[in-house]
């Protein structure tokens, strides 16, 4: 069964591997009981991602797991879209989400890095989830999508990400007041465009069809949230996996070039999103044998499918000479990340000057008292603590 208990994860690569040795498809249940079925092995899951039949829209399903309810102006997002709808939307974002304007983002990206590091004191413990990890992302997203209230919008993301006693909002405040926040933030860009995302967004035009009110907005929440959430647990896994292989630190301080290599084996073989968001099967089908009746919820285990022996040689090794590496975190098939690429720059760029300028880092703790976030659906650190130690 799943489990939202934060102590899963330090032996979650385990579970995954027993459950796909011992089958390609389970019946499981989420945390809050709904029935789901369980993908594990790669061949099956990067199918799955790819297969039609198997509908992101929740009206398809009968029973199970369907994820957030989010309000209607946040609901209509590419991740609760199925063909011809998400063809439409999905247009009109790759209209200005393009490489290009990725790329255009890199010397922000080290401007922010060079900034957060500026503020670490050499040899006293830093949290580099406070002091990197969390800020980035969310610095970058500012910068994409031209917003300057940073610190309430990391309030309300921090309450959704991980809610508890101590939060300033309750999820369901946090979740109105960024709906809110993001209709009105719309609304603006069309009275008075800036060149950011957002008001490219506004004027992007298919045809004769622009997006509606509540498209825009619930796009402009799909590329914060997913732009800030996963980036965080990606780097945070990535930093740990730095520290705790010397030799890889090592070559990545030694040879810049092969940093891109290492964030794609972070990615696979530990990356934040281990289950792909909820599908529902459209019609009667069968995976790895099982039948699954139309209606039914089932979850890709991307952190299995990374994890194969069928497709991976020694898969629980950091392998940067792995090549090819056809891992599954940003997904496969027309739900394939959209902000993959902004991901790998924030990646590389903040996990490449962190192995240049401190080479003998360390961990300032044992790694049996890292905190994870307490989600089935992420595998996030809340905290890591480190010594930098400048070479």
């Amino acid at each position: 069964m799943l489990s939202n208990d934060s102590a899963f994860w330090p032996a979650a690569d385990t579970t995954y591997d027993q459950w796909r040795d011992q089958a390609p498809v389970h019946r499981s249940e989420t945390p809050d009981g709904s029935p789901v079925w369980i993908v594990t092995r790669y061949a099956d899951v990067r199918a799955g991602l790819a297969d039609r039949r198997l509908g992101l829209d929740k009206t398809n399903s009968r029973t199970g797991y369907t994820g957030f309810t989010l309000p209607a102006a946040l609901d209509a997002n590419l991740l609760n879209l199925d063909p011809p709808d998400h063809t439409r939307l999905r247009r009109h974002v790759t209209q200005v989400f393009t490489t290009r304007r990725i790329e255009q983002l890199r010397p922000a990206v080290h401007r922010h890095v060079e900034q957060l590091l500026a503020g670490v004191h050499p040899r006293q413990t830093t949290d580099l989830v406070t002091a990197l990890a969390a800020p980035l992302p969310l610095a970058m997203i500012g910068d994409l999508l031209g917003i300057d209230q940073l610190d309430r919008i990391r309030a309300w993301t921090d309450t959704l990400i991980a809610p508890g006693p101590h939060q300033p909002y309750t999820p369901r405040q946090a979740i109105t007041e960024l709906a809110g926040f993001l209709r009105d933030l719309v609304a603006d860009r069309r009275r008075h465009p800036d060149g950011s995302l957002i008001s490219d967004l506004v004027a992007a035009r298919d045809g004769g069809d622009q997006l509606t009110d509540d498209e825009l907005t619930s796009l402009v929440f799909l590329l914060m949230w997913a732009g800030y959430e996963t980036t965080i647990d990606a780097l945070g896994t990535g930093i740990l996996a730095l520290l705790q292989h010397p030799d890889l630190r090592s070559r990545l301080h030694e040879n810049a070039d092969d940093v891109p290599a290492a964030i794609e084996e972070f990615l696979r073989r530990t990356g934040p999103t281990p289950l792909s968001i909820r599908r529902f099967a459209t019609e009667d089908l069968t995976i790895g044998g099982t039948r699954i009746p139309a209606g039914d919820t089932v979850l890709l285990l991307i952190a299995s499918a990374n994890r194969d022996p069928a497709i991976y040689d020694r898969p629980d090794a950091y392998d940067i000479d792995r090549t090819p590496n056809p891992h599954l975190a940003f997904g496969h098939g027309i739900h394939h990340c959209l902000g993959a690429p902004l991901a790998r720059l924030e990646l590389s760029v903040a996990i490449g000057t962190l192995a240049a300028r401190y080479p003998d880092m360390a961990l300032a703790v044992p790694v049996e008292q890292l905190r994870w976030r307490p989600s089935f659906r992420a595998r996030g650190l809340t905290s890591l603590p480190v010594l930098l130690q400048p070479a």
